[in-house]
């Protein structure tokens, strides 16, 4: 039997482990949800909370946003037990301005969705509104180097997903961009 015979991936296994992730690093659909609200709101008129769900919950199916989320949340835990090597360690630990890797890993969720999510994703990562602001904030006992961009990226493109389907809606375009 081959490696690759032997390497089984279960896409539920992957998705159930990204909610669970990010429920323990204390971040909601429900406050992604909020974001895209916060991004949409003066363009979609009526735009609740649960539009905004349903497009946060798309976002979050795709399998490498699910990586992504992976990826960082690890990298983020990994530098609160102090278990990167240096000068690594310090970079994510201080979330050093000049270590750009968290924005790239970020970027990977909004190429997702085209190029409004780069612009969103600019300017949600500028404001801080809503759980970034808590991401963000330093306390000296969580890293969140990874995950306040990672949010940042999915409120981007669930936005962008949000924007799309409504231009396609007013278009009456029956096939929906970007699925």
């Amino acid at each position: 039997m081959s490696d690759a015979e032997k390497y089984s991936l279960n896409s539920q296994e992957v998705a159930q482990a990204t909610y669970k992730l990010l429920e323990q690093r204390g971040v909601t659909i429900a406050d992604i949800a909020e974001l895209v609200h916060f991004l949409q709101a003066k363009y979609v008129p009526g735009l609740t909370i649960e539009d905004c769900n349903v497009h946060v919950e798309a976002v979050l199916s795709k399998r490498e946003v699910q990586n992504a989320i992976l990826t960082g949340i690890q990298l983020d835990i990994l530098a609160e037990q102090k278990q990167l090597l240096q000068p690594l360690q310090a970079m994510i630990e201080n979330d050093e301005g000049l270590y750009g890797c968290d924005e790239i890993l970020a970027l990977s969720i909004v190429n997702v969705y085209g190029s409004i999510g780069f612009t969103n994703f600019g300017y949600i990562d500028k404001v801080k509104p809503g759980i970034l602001v808590r991401l963000n904030t330093k306390n000296g006992r969580d890293t969140h180097t990874f995950l306040d961009d990672i949010v940042g990226a999915i409120a981007a493109s669930a936005a962008s997903r949000l924007a799309h389907r409504n231009q396609a809606e007013r278009e009456g375009v029956t096939t929906p961009p970007l699925d």
